[in-house]
């Protein structure tokens, strides 16, 4: 997993509340086995017209916001069912953050577990984001995890919350299965003592 200590981007606004992963990415495009190539399926009910052609009227499909790398949205964002196919279709559409007023609690973990950064800000300054996002063509926030702030070149400066572990998790790109490998010397080591025969 990439570790995540600061990064700058794009914002892209979709402003909708209660977003649920079916629309993140639909059922049908689950039945891939690798974690790439999600991206393309991304928000696709919304992102395509019946007729496969772009929906010019959905906010990602915006040249303003091509190549974001941070997601700013509504309340609840990754709501429904608990697939892990949503943060890996952000990720490899690039988004590397999302910030909103709330997540999901399984959505979020998630996140986490996958090096995507979700960020809680209260709603009020959210908005204000995202106002400026509509006004400023480019807009690019920085999202520190080190120091858990989220600044703009404008001016803007918030203070967000996260959980130890997870905070340490993203920094050093730990996921399970690095988790586990940290460990790997003492498990090597348990193996050893056990009988050939079942091993």
């Amino acid at each position: 997993m990439v570790p995540f200590r600061k990064h700058t981007g794009r914002v892209a606004l979709l402003d909708r509340a209660d977003v649920d992963t079916d629309q993140i990415i639909p059922k049908q495009f689950l039945k891939r086995i690798e974690r790439t190539g999600f991206g393309e399926f991304l928000f696709h009910d919304w992102r395509y017209l019946p007729d496969g052609e772009p929906n010019p009227s959905f906010s990602l499909n915006q040249p303003r916001y091509r190549g974001a790398s941070i997601l700013l949205t509504g309340k609840n964002f990754g709501c429904g069912s608990s697939r892990e196919h949503a943060p890996w279709a952000l990720a490899d559409f690039g988004f590397r953050t999302i910030i909103a007023p709330s997540f999901a609690d399984i959505f979020a973990n998630n996140c986490f577990k996958n090096g995507l950064l979700p960020v809680v800000l209260p709603a009020a300054q959210v908005a204000e984001l995202g106002q400026r996002a509509q006004e400023n063509e480019d807009y690019k926030v920085t999202v520190n995890l080190e120091a858990c702030t989220v600044t703009d070149s404008h001016g803007f400066s918030s203070v967000f919350s996260i959980e130890e572990f997870q905070r340490h998790c993203l920094l050093e790109g730990l996921d399970d299965i690095g988790l586990t490998l940290q460990q790997e010397a003492r498990i090597s080591a348990y193996e050893s003592t056990r009988p050939a025969w079942i091993r």
